[in-house]
């Protein structure tokens, strides 16, 4: 079981270095650092690790007994696959146990601790983040964006650098055809070495009385210029551990349920608020077309004739229909970009709260899913009667996969309100467990489900049957014909 949890969490260690290699090359990390990185990401692994170990722990073990007829001398003597399971289950049902209390309490500190370290690293040598066809607004003042960047060279063709350090926004722009990037030895400041460009920069007019009248611009041509940039504030300085602290990533199920009900409840007084400056709006509202019941001087009910909008507007004259007409369609077409401006608003609130809910589900998912697994694991492993690692390994990877498949589907369908958290979160385990089941009564019944002679045998029972019928209707066309 440990040699097979950490196998798999290996695995996803190097999916992650293979991620974020980009960001962590040529930063001049010590290794303490990137070992705390690595630490605390493996941390983050440990609750999706453990039910692929467990698939994969339990396919080995009950494979080897299978193997080597150990299960069938259990079963000779008189006990039972599912007395076997039993003690293997209880262990399985104390880690599932314990990787729900992992996620719930080490999961968000490891999570906070990674992804503010990742973040510090990121501002490190923010030069080696810039892409090409994108803006990159990682440095302060600055805006770059780069048509196409060479690594092994740095050279750097077709530059847009807006320079906002003056405070008026975007009022200095350098264009360039190519240049060149470096970082000075002591990583105080980025020189950018540019080449066959102009500058562009926003002059202030003044008249007579000293107001600015315009924003005529100047341009100066260049052949070379070079630009340096302040780098002071990017070496790796360790921001505080409470800078994602509201992410749904970073919390447990207390302040996951606190922030869901909190969310609903901002969301329902928006609700509210927009209901309620809808209807102040010019907008139509539904009128009872019976008047109010009302009694006369003698006590008898009378109805006041009810507010009949078409017997007014009969009334009108031509030129005021029209213009009546108009204003309705105007009223009516500012209630349509209300509602429409609103309603974009909420499902973007609601849209922000299911992160939440499916995160807060999740917790419960992970720790359910090594009890299923168990339940395909065991009795799959008995039925294939295979150890080791390679056909267990093949079988574990394909059931992982389909689950995780699942599990990242449901997911989003939860988070884009097509469904809802628990189903999305809990789908992948409602279509495993009935496998689980399924399997289990195969095992516990000596079934042949994984033989590949019962295959052979009946595609030649098949066969035989598909000849047998060729023969009988040749015969009976022999006969009608005679």
């Amino acid at each position: 079981m440990a040699m097979t949890f950490f196998i798999v969490l290996v695995i996803f260690i190097l999916q992650f270095l293979w991620m974020y290699v980009d960001d962590l090359a040529g930063k001049g990390l010590p290794l303490t650092v990137l070992g705390e990185l690595l630490f605390q990401f493996s941390l983050t692994f440990v609750p999706l690790s453990l039910p692929l170990a467990i698939l994969l722990a339990s396919l080995m073990t009950f494979g080897n007994l299978g193997e080597f007829m150990e299960l069938t001398a259990l079963k000779a003597s008189g006990i039972p696959l599912q007395r076997l399971m039993i003690p293997v289950f209880l262990f399985v049902s104390f880690l599932s146990v314990g990787s729900f209390f992992f996620a719930d309490y080490i999961l968000p500190i490891s999570n906070q601790k990674a992804r503010t370290l990742l973040y510090d690293i990121k501002r490190k040598r923010p030069e080696l983040n810039i892409q090409a066809g994108t803006f990159y607004d990682g440095i302060d003042n600055y805006s770059i964006k780069i048509t196409h960047k060479d690594p092994e060279t740095n050279r750097l063709d077709k530059l847009i650098i807006y320079d906002q350090s003056n405070g008026k926004g975007n009022s200095s722009v350098i264009v360039a055809d190519s240049g060149y990037m470096q970082v000075t030895p002591d990583e105080s400041a980025i020189v950018l070495t540019l080449f066959n460009g102009s500058s562009y920069n926003d002059t202030k007019a003044k008249n007579s009385q000293g107001k600015v009248e315009k924003y005529p611009f100047r341009t100066d041509k260049f052949f070379k210029q070079t630009l340096i940039i302040d780098l002071k504030g990017f070496n790796l300085k360790r921001s505080d551990d409470d800078m994602f602290k509201s992410n749904h990533a970073m919390q447990n199920t207390h302040q996951l349920s606190h922030s869901i009900d909190s969310l609903h409840k901002r969301y329902n007084n928006r609700c509210k608020t927009y209901y309620g400056d809808y209807s102040k709006t010019k907008v139509y509202s539904p009128i009872s077309m019976r008047g109010p019941i009302m009694l006369d001087d003698h006590n008898q009910p009378r109805v006041i004739p009810a507010f009949s909008p078409l017997a007014i507007y009969d009334t009108l004259p031509v030129m005021q229909k029209t213009t009546t007409i108009n204003k309705a369609l105007a009223s009516a077409r500012e209630a349509a970009s209300f509602a429409k401006e609103k309603h974009e608003a909420l499902l973007a609130e609601k849209k922000g709260f299911k992160k939440f809910e499916t995160e807060y589900y999740k917790k419960f998912s992970l720790a359910f899913a090594c009890v299923v697994f168990f339940f395909i694991g065991a009795p799959l492993g008995a039925i294939i009667r295979k150890g080791g690692l390679g056909t267990p390994a093949v079988i574990s990877v394909l059931f992982f996969v389909f689950y995780y498949v699942i599990t990242i589907t449901g997911e989003k369908f939860a988070r884009e309100l097509f469904i809802s958290a628990p189903l999305g979160m809990f789908a992948s385990t409602i279509i495993l467990l009935p496998i689980g089941i399924f399997l289990t009564y195969k095992a516990t019944t000596d079934s042949s489900l994984m033989n590949s002679e019962t295959y052979i045998i009946l595609i030649k029972k098949l066969g035989a049957r598909i000849k047998r019928n060729v023969r009988v209707k040749k015969n009976e066309n022999t006969r009608s014909d005679n």
